[in-house]
């Protein structure tokens, strides 16, 4: 019987031995083998990466200056069945440290001999060509172990005869002096570039400044005829919205008239009918009974008038009777107040003035009696006067003059009567 062996990808498990002295070999690495009991050997190989730390100290170079260098391998196994199967006949049964130790030996054999054969220069200033150089070299050899190298890298060189300082001193004045020289041109150049870069600084700022108030009058511009745009549309758009609800509202009142139409129809014809109602109601209930109340009063009228007339002709014939008695009264007083004043016209022309005077002064007292009706009403008359003579001159005044007013009036001459004539005759 046997046991099953599993690796993994960092260590090479080697199966040797089998039945009937086979000599056949088994490389595994990351996987698993069978081996037989006491007749099959197992080994293992680590395949991690090994770092070697390679110093050459005291090395001539070519030119016979003695350096110290200092590099760094970064190698390990390889993988490939034949490389790898040379890597167990060489290192099988040695630990990582003896592995390293082989491998260190060539690395440093091989870089002492590129280190003879370099100056100082090439080898300080060109690192990574040294290292190339010495990778190149050596890999054929490791590779004949079945090792790889991964990188080697120079990591320090450096000489206790100051060889190397006094190259960096050199070279540190000659940079330096560089640098100084370079510092000044830098600065003129600066300078003149500075002033350059400010006058294209201007020349751009004032190009710019151009750009931007034409870009600025553009941009106004535009922003003035967009809002002139912008206005007119928003005008057109608000005259439109107005002429648009105008015609909403055009439309909403012509529906309303043709509502409010409908409406007056419908209450025409409900006022008809009310009108219908109204009138037979009012034929039944007012025009029948004013039509029997017309012809009673009619009836009583027509009673009334025949009253009416047969007592106004009772009336006229009672009147006419009266008229006609009253007509023979007059007549009689007529003819009887003719036949007096025929009498008195008889004894006036008999009498002459005589009787004319006595007339006058019977009328006398009627025409006083109409003048004096309006003080009637009067309480009292206050004459105004400092001399109780003038009141008297103005009554005699008065008596005088009225003969005068009465031959003017009458003709008849009062101043022929004694009484009178006396009067008038003191007062003259």
């Amino acid at each position: 019987m046997g046991n099953c062996h599993t690796v993994g990808p960092n260590e090479a498990l080697v199966v040797s031995g089998g039945c009937c002295g086979s000599d056949y070999k088994q490389y595994v690495f990351g996987g698993w083998a069978w081996a037989w009991w006491c007749i099959s050997d197992t080994q293992r190989l680590s395949l991690e990466v090994m770092t070697i730390l390679c110093r050459c100290e005291n090395i001539e170079t070519s030119e016979g200056v003695p350096l110290f260098v200092t590099g760094v391998a970064q190698v390990k196994i390889m993988t490939e069945k034949e490389l790898l199967a040379v890597a167990c006949e060489q290192f099988l049964g040695k630990n990582v440290q003896d592995i390293k130790n082989v491998v260190l030996q060539t690395l440093e054999g091989h870089l002492r001999s590129i280190l003879g054969t370099l100056t100082v220069e090439q080898i300080y200033q060109d690192r990574d060509q040294f290292a190339k150089l010495v990778r190149e070299v050596a890999a054929p050899d490791v590779g004949r172990m079945g090792i790889e190298i991964l990188s080697f890298t120079i990591k320090d060189v450096y000489d206790k005869v100051d060889y190397l300082s006094s190259l960096g001193k050199t070279q540190t004045a000659v940079v330096q002096r560089d640098a100084d020289i370079g510092v000044a041109e830098a600065e003129r150049d600066a300078g003149i570039r500075e002033a350059e870069c400010k006058k294209e600084m201007l020349d751009v700022k004032f190009m710019a400044d151009t750009k931007i108030a034409d870009s600025k009058r553009a941009f106004e511009l535009q922003k003035s005829a967009f809002s002139e745009e912008v206005n007119i549309k928003t005008a057109e758009a608000q005259l439109a919205y107005e002429l648009q609800g105008a015609r909403e509202q055009q439309k909403i009142r012509q529906e309303e008239i043709e509502i409010e139409v409908v409406q007056r129809k419908k209450q025409i014809a409900v006022e008809a009918q009310e009108i219908l109602r109204v009138d037979k109601e009012l034929i039944a209930t007012v025009r029948r009974p004013a039509e029997a109340e017309a012809h009673r009063i009619q009836q009583i009228a027509e009673g009334e008038k025949v009253k009416q007339v047969l007592l106004a002709q009772a009336e006229a014939e009672k009147i006419r009777k009266i008229g006609e008695a009253e007509a023979a009264v007059i007549e009689a007083m007529g003819k009887a107040e003719a036949e007096r004043m025929k009498l008195k016209a008889e004894a006036y022309q008999k009498y002459g003035d005589a009787a004319k005077m006595a007339l006058v002064l019977e009328t006398l007292p009627q025409i006083a009696a109409k003048i004096a009706a309006p003080l009637t009403k009067v309480d009292e008359i206050v004459v105004l006067s400092g001399d109780n003579s003038k009141v008297t001159s103005e009554v005699n005044r008065l008596l005088a003059e009225l003969p005068a007013s009465v031959h003017a009036l009458t003709g008849v001459d009062l101043s022929k009567i004694p009484l009178i004539k006396k009067a008038t005759g003191a007062q003259v």
